[in-house]
């Protein structure tokens, strides 16, 4: 017997519409992952089903789970973007109905952003859900396979988790995360091996169409990788932090779990050596703020560049644009293999970034720091968010322009959502707006999109300037003489047809939310 089986989710019809066909990333469950490993290095015996990656129907998943058999189920609810472990609820519990329905008497767990924000709301309204874990879970999970026998009606002494006693949802004394020392030790890496592949491994996988390049045969296989976890940073539209999560408030905000831990560069680069030993080479480094500390990216970024991964390695980091201060180290990081920086410059307009940054956004020169990026070969995907408190039409046209000036070699924006987690979130909770009514009302690309208003903007205006706006990046014509001077007619002829997918948003016609 199996003593847990990770089950990583899927709804990608769902979350991104017709784009999931081609163009939607499909990425590792990297959480389970590290989980299954942590629970290994405790000597816990595990398996993984990746819904996701292998478009498996319900059917298929329980005739596994009664081949595995294992004593305890779990359901690891993240993905690829910070909305993830919300929208893909909706793929989770329609698997986890479907297994009660038939009769699993196996008990289910969760765990994922969605439930650590609203861990009462959840248990309340997904009766499939048996207990859920309230912060990142490593040591609570251990806990509960600690138990001689999982009874989920007795739980009082098991911290870190919210369940039901007498059918009433109770959140449990919090569970320590693991501390910075301790990251090497119980957080050891990633179970690689328990993947599913096709032909070789992570070959299921791909990576986002920019991060290729354009070229649909550059994207897989694909991984992606943490160096650390959590954020220093609170920003109001943020809800990375809610895994640290140490308390037992209804509704958690990220903001005030702020907090960054990390895996030692001698251990991580032996990650690296394992990706690469499987032929990987398209790599993501999910960190939030890769280029914060450089005890920890430089000597790591030293030791790729002294394998000499960086000359065919293809990988990109997250930065936020006012932490790429030292235009010294970037061609350090590009030696180690990193040729693109996704950099958060959210806002045209410097006074929209310090409201929602809370005034921990310093005022940087923006074109400066893309021309040092671009000076040192890295080319930059540009994320940008529409519909910001404060935002206007003015302000929004403002970033669009200021986007079209910097005409970077990626382009990503969404429109302002009040993610679970995020105190815009529970600010909106309070103040009785308008939230989405659907898990998948919180996907950035899907049907139900449901964004938060402005002062002065309707949730429809602000998606429709998003969505209106990706088009005319997208089909700017120094943008397309860039890639192609770069990349190739080809990437430009893919370009151009994902254009052609063309998102359907139900508030756009709808009165309801627009005040237009």
């Amino acid at each position: 017997m199996i003593d847990v089986l990770f089950i990583s989710p899927g709804n990608s019809n769902g979350i991104y519409q017709d784009l999931a066909n081609k163009y939607a990333a499909i990425e590792p469950p990297t959480w389970a992952l590290l989980l299954a490993q942590s629970c290994r290095s405790a000597g816990y015996t595990v398996s993984l089903i990746d819904v996701n990656a292998e478009q498996l129907n319900k059917e298929i998943v329980a005739e596994r789970i009664k081949n595995i058999n294992p004593r305890l189920i779990c359901f690891v609810v993240y993905g690829q973007n910070v909305n993830s472990g919300t929208v893909n609820m909706s793929g989770a519990i329609y698997l986890s109905n479907y297994l009660k329905d038939i009769g699993v008497n196996i008990p289910i767990s969760y765990i994922g952003s969605y439930v650590q924000a609203v861990p009462v709301k959840a248990l309340k309204e997904e009766l499939s859900i048996d207990f859920a874990f309230t912060n990142e879970g490593v040591y609570a999970l251990r806990n509960i396979l600690a138990e001689k026998t999982i009874n989920i009606n007795n739980l009082d002494h098991i911290k870190g988790i919210v369940w039901r006693k007498n059918g009433i949802p109770k959140i449990n004394p919090a569970e320590r995360v693991v501390p910075n020392e301790l990251m090497d030790v119980d957080l050891p890496g990633y179970a690689w091996d328990l993947l599913p592949m096709k032909e070789k491994p992570l070959d299921l996988y791909r990576a986002p169409m920019w991060h290729a390049e354009y070229d649909q045969n550059k994207r897989s296989p694909y991984a992606a990788i943490q160096t650390s976890l959590g954020c220093q940073f609170g920003c109001d539209f943020c809800m990375i932090n809610i895994l640290n999560r140490n308390d037992e408030e209804e509704i958690g905000v990220a903001g005030n779990y702020s907090n960054m831990r990390y895996w030692s560069p001698e251990f991580i680069i032996k990650e690296f050596d394992k990706l690469v030993e499987l032929g990987v080479h398209t790599i993501k480094i999910t960190d939030e703020m890769f280029l914060l500390n450089r005890k920890y990216y430089v000597p790591l970024c030293e030791m790729l560049r002294d394998r000499g991964y960086g000359k065919f390695l293809r990988m990109w980091a997250y930065s936020r644009i006012d932490t790429v201060k030292r235009p010294e180290l970037l061609s350090l990081v590009r030696e180690a293999g990193i040729k693109w920086l996704a950099l958060g410059i959210e806002s045209g307009d410097k006074s929209v970034r310090l409201e929602v940054s809370k005034g921990k956004f310093e005022d940087v020169d923006i074109d400066k720091v893309i021309e040092q990026v671009h000076a040192a070969d890295i080319e930059v995907m540009a994320n940008y968010i529409f519909g910001l408190p404060g935002d206007t039409k003015e302000s929004m046209q403002k970033t669009l322009d200021l986007s079209k000036e910097l005409c970077t070699f990626g382009w990503n924006a969404y429109a302002t959502m009040a993610l679970p987690g995020s105190k815009l979130y529970k600010d909106a909770v309070l103040n009785g707006i308008p939230l989405p009514d659907t898990y998948e009302g919180y996907s950035f690309h899907g049907y139900d999109t449901l964004p938060l208003p402005t002062e002065t903007l309707s949730p429809a205006e602000v998606l429709k300037f998003r969505d209106n706006a990706f088009d005319e990046y997208h089909s700017y014509p120094p943008f397309l003489e860039k890639i192609k001077n770069k990349f190739g007619q080809v990437a430009v002829d893919n370009i151009i047809d994902m254009l052609k997918v063309k998102l359907k948003r139900k508030i756009i016609n709808n009165q309801k939310y627009d005040n237009t």
